[in-house]
């Protein structure tokens, strides 16, 4: 581990090793020995010839060599690759030792036949992408959205200081702000789980060439579709010799919106620590820096920074460079989706991040509430609002005169200057009655 060169095999390994099951190479090798077995299996369904005496009952001894598929077979596969240099190849050929191991010899020709190696690759990656996602990416997000949902409604009536541009605005709540990120994600993952995994399973250059001149009574069509459902996954219908990579594209792009919506939520928690309106749990045995002992830094936010960023711009690689191959095809797409599983390994390792950090983070309600205090002048927007309704002439430029650029406005400055106003005794009381900690408008959770 120590000498691995990226920081996910090395550094990081225990957070992201769950993740080797997807998109390893010995993940890559098994999703293809998946498919080109329930190929085999699919293509015996259909009694052509050369398989119409398949033995059925050899289907589960078949699914057998993926489901206890073994790291000594793999180390096997990526001999036979050395000598191929030909990754499919090498798989085609490790299935047809097992078939004659088997003494289901007479059928080995039919293994991979009339496919292309992305019919297997294009068919094997979207699976082990959806199965990714499904097992253990959105489990992880959905639990971050929890927490950030938890500490929502657990903060929801504390009063809070807004600021816009940096400076102080209508005050709000600190639930509120922070329940604003889990809404944000809980449309995108609505947006993700909608998201169709698809497969391009065509032959050569997508038309089915050799399976219909060698086998015309077929309707290879249909039957690519019932296989590939078969999958979990739908077929593209029209494609060349590779996936046209648009869905994956579309996948991307939904994942970095994941990424840059907690990336503005690190940044905006990074904030509220360093003004103190949030403090964090001290943890006994950690070292906030080298040189400076008193230090308790926002290390989770901006590791967590840190890895989204990282993972953004290999997710807006693959974006745009996927969908791009010369005519038919051209190799570039293998080499970069080979990467695919390393945005989601620094996404995941943001999420974990970001838990852990929400799980240290506390509200610092004195603070909130001295700074709340010290900004009576956020007032003269309610003040205003209410002097429009009563008819006063020109009341935002009242206000304006009162308080911008005003080093102090408190709270008897405000109620001064009430008391001079045109309106009602009533009115006036209605206006004194409004404090920054009370002037949080309609908050529902």
């Amino acid at each position: 581990m120590l000498k691995a060169i990226s920081p996910i095999d090395g550094r990081y390994h225990s957070k992201t090793k769950e993740l080797s099951d997807f998109f390893s190479e010995f993940a890559l090798i098994r999703y293809r020995i998946m498919v080109e077995i329930e190929y085999f299996l699919s293509l015996a369904n259909e009694r052509l010839q050369g398989m119409d005496d398949y033995p059925r009952n050899m289907d589960d001894d078949l699914r057998h060599i993926y489901q206890d598929f073994s790291q000594k077979e793999a180390e096997h596969i990526k001999d036979i690759e050395s000598r191929t240099n030909h990754d499919v190849k090498a798989v085609e050929y490790f299935l047809k030792e097992k078939l004659d191991e088997m003494g289901l010899g007479k059928y080995r020709e039919m293994v991979h036949f009339g496919l292309t190696s992305q019919d297997v690759n294009n068919t094997a990656i979207p699976l082990s992408i959806k199965e990714a996602i499904h097992t253990t990416y959105l489990p992880l997000l959905a639990s971050l959205k929890e927490k950030i949902q938890e500490l929502s409604k657990l903060w929801k009536t504390v009063p809070m200081l807004a600021r816009t541009h940096g400076q102080p605005a209508s005050p709000t709540t600190a639930g509120k702000e922070l329940y604003v990120f889990a809404d944000r994600l809980g449309s995108q993952i609505f947006q993700l789980q909608q998201t169709p995994f698809k497969a391009k399973f065509g032959g050569a250059t997508g038309n089915f060439n050799a399976h219909s001149v060698t086998y015309p009574g077929v309707d290879w069509i249909a039957f690519g579709n019932r296989f590939v459902n078969h999958l979990g996954l739908e077929r593209l219908n029209y494609t060349t010799q590779i996936d046209h990579y648009d869905q994956v594209a579309t996948l991307c792009h939904n994942l970095m919106r994941i990424n840059t919506i907690l990336i503005d939520m690190c940044r905006d928690i990074w904030t509220y620590i360093s003004i103190n309106y949030f403090s964090q749990k001290v943890v006994a045995h950690e070292t906030g820096s080298s040189t400076m002992p008193h230090k308790v830094n926002p290390i989770d936010f901006e590791n967590a920074e840190g890895n989204l960023g990282v993972a953004n711009a290999l997710f807006s690689h693959l974006a745009e460079k996927l969908p791009i191959s010369r005519l038919q095809r051209d190799l570039t797409d293998s080499t970069v989706l080979r990467n695919i599983g390393v945005p989601f390994a620094h996404s995941i390792i943001a999420f974990k991040s970001l838990n852990k950090g929400l799980n240290k983070i506390d509200l610092n309600e004195t603070e909130i509430m001295d700074d709340l205090d010290k900004n009576w002048a956020v007032l003269t927007e309610a003040y205003q609002s209410i002097l429009r309704r009563e008819g006063v002439a020109e009341p935002y430029e009242l206000l304006k005169s009162l308080s911008r650029g005003k080093d102090h406005i408190d709270r008897e400055t405000l109620h001064s200057f009430i008391d001079q106003l045109p309106v009602t005794s009533q009115v006036k009381d209605e206006l004194k009655r409004i404090t920054p900690f009370n002037y949080t408008g309609l908050i529902d959770l």
